[in-house]
């Protein structure tokens, strides 16, 4: 956790930056308007680490689907004239502001700390001709605590210098009901390609895709599909877009082919999706879902994974060909007010793996780690409950605790040790925000026996 020295710094960094207070006060009024959810920071009772995204929440659509517009004293907005055109009755706006502390120490004794303040603005039109809409968001993201010497929270870009960046601006072109393209900068939620937004502002790209949904009406099974091609990327602490491929680390001008499919019936789901980038890296990635419904109304759900990277073409990401793997298990156990949580996950032998577009997608990704290193093997337990029904309403927390194992020397085994508590109250004047606490430890077994201690307070008010 933070130092008393660092307790200090911080205070003083307060009284002496004035200038950061300006830019607080002109975010919290850039941000205010609206209703969006913060997508990413708050924690459902859900086993998946936040900013990941299993196949059943592929999801390629444009944000605010499916929200009601609300006046800012909670009450349903009046619906405009119905003479107005729908491109300006159906449209939308929405604002989230977010307040972000980062602490860390590391393996090698340096630390990463900042405070930063910021959310975005968003707007969706409504259909123009029932054809065409279009959507924009603004990000921001500026320093309150931010000393030069503690950069690296990728809560401000390098430097630790705040940024904001129109992140989205797109067309979408209504093809038939349920079936839609887009094309601009945009947000897309699927397994390697996401928002991973768990920092300040989201991941968004640049590309053209199609997508839409299929049956799941009346209790019918459901299609969710989508593709296309991405040609940039903008990282969660960055104002630029940059080619997907130099996201991974080649030094090329290269975009990312994807393609997916999810089917789901009930309780049982079962997806698979291909991103593919020219010379770089094709990642495969297939999961399913089956729920069984127990006595006393508790819920197993039984999950597997798999995951698979191969280079491509002229082998431009390494030099040289490379292919690995990993896949993986769980079992979710709903019980009343708890989810109890048991994963394992296993790699192959090959170069570590990589998500260089998103959040990995692995069942043992937790607060710090990911799992996902040559050869090893992964085993977590997770508790999770609801305080509600304990008259706490609002109030959840979980704590986790993942094995790892199977590294060979020089290389380290690790083990990773989280608490998470989270408050959204229901009602009140507190009503639209969220407090959330979040601590990790993960102990190195060998070498010294380090570890790293990563702490964070995240605050967020939705309009």
């Amino acid at each position: 956790m933070a130092s008393s020295m660092d307790g200090m710094f911080f205070a003083r960094h307060l009284i002496s930056q004035r200038s950061a207070w300006p830019v607080a006060v002109v975010s919290l009024v850039l941000l205010a308007g609206g209703a969006s959810p913060a997508l990413g920071q708050a924690p459902a009772a859900d086993s998946a680490e936040q900013g990941s995204i299993p196949m059943q929440k592929l999801d390629l659509a444009a944000p605010l689907d499916g929200q009601k517009q609300v006046s800012p004293a909670g009450a349903p907005v009046a619906k405009p004239p119905a003479e107005q055109s729908p491109f300006m009755r159906d449209s939308r706006f929405g604002g989230v502001v977010r307040t972000y502390y980062f602490n860390r120490d590391k393996f090698d004794s340096s630390r990463s700390v900042a405070w930063a303040l910021g959310g975005w603005l968003n707007y969706r039109s409504g259909y123009l001709a029932d054809l065409l809409r279009l959507g924009a968001t603004v990000y921001t993201s500026q320093p309150l605590y931010a000393p030069d010497d503690r950069d690296g929270t990728s809560l401000l870009k390098p430097g630790q210098d705040g940024f904001t960046v129109l992140g989205q601006i797109y067309g979408e072109v209504k093809f038939a009901e349920r079936i839609f393209g887009a094309i601009g900068r945009k947000e897309y939620e699927t397994p390697y390609v996401n928002k991973n937004d768990n920092r300040m502002t989201p991941q968004t790209f640049e590309g053209a895709t199609v997508y839409g949904r299929a049956g799941g009406k009346d209790g019918r099974p459901e299609w969710r599909f989508g593709g296309g091609y991405l040609s940039k990327i903008k990282t969660r602490n960055s104002d630029e877009f940059v080619w997907m491929s130099r996201a991974v680390g080649a030094s090329v001008d290269r975009g990312t082919y994807l393609a997916g499919v999810n089917f789901e019936s009930r309780d049982f789901s079962l997806g698979a999706i291909n991103y593919y980038s020219d010379d770089i890296i094709n990642i495969f990635y297939a999961e399913g879902a089956y729920g069984l419904k127990l006595d006393g109304g508790n819920k197993l759900k039984l999950g597997a994974q798999f995951s698979n990277q191969d280079s491509t073409g002229d082998n431009l990401l390494r030099g040289s060909a490379f292919s690995n793997h990993q896949w993986g298990f769980k079992a979710d156990l709903s019980a009343g007010s708890a989810l109890l949580t048991a994963a394992y996950t296993d790699t192959g032998n090959g170069p570590d793996l990589r998500s260089p577009w998103g959040a990995y997608p692995g069942y043992t990704f937790v607060q710090v780690q990911e799992f996902n290193r040559s050869n090893e093997s992964a085993l977590m337990f997770k508790g999770w409950y609801d305080f509600s029904r304990r008259g706490a309403q609002g109030l959840s927390a979980y704590a986790l605790y993942v094995h790892g194992a199977g590294r060979e020397s020089p290389f380290h085994n690790e083990d990773e040790y989280d608490l998470n508590l989270q408050w959204t109250p229901k009602a009140g004047m507190l009503k639209g925000t969220s407090f959330r606490l979040r601590y990790a430890r993960v102990a190195q077994r060998g070498g010294g026996d380090p570890a790293i201690n990563d702490f964070r307070i995240i605050v967020n008010y939705d309009f």
